[in-house]
């Protein structure tokens, strides 16, 4: 298959962005297709535009976590 330049936004279970060749299958487990498929240029558009947060979802989950305890806490006292 020839290289026509297209690639594809892939995301990981940490909600963390790449781009891929548009005709590669098969992900490493733990990727996924993230829907956007364009130039190199448009899929980085996009990842600049949907990842405004570069924490990894286990990182964001654990100081919510950490934030919801902290405000029960005060409400307590």
């Amino acid at each position: 298959m020839p290289d026509d330049g297209q690639m594809k936004v892939v995301i990981n279970h940490e909600e963390q962005y790449s781009i891929w060749p548009a005709d590669r299958d098969n992900l490493p487990l733990g990727w996924r297709d993230a829907g956007k498929v364009g130039s190199k240029e448009e899929c980085l558009a996009y990842v600049e535009q949907v990842w405004t947060d570069m924490r990894p979802l286990s990182l964001r989950q654990q100081m919510t976590q950490r934030t919801d305890h902290e405000a029960s806490a005060a409400k307590e006292q």
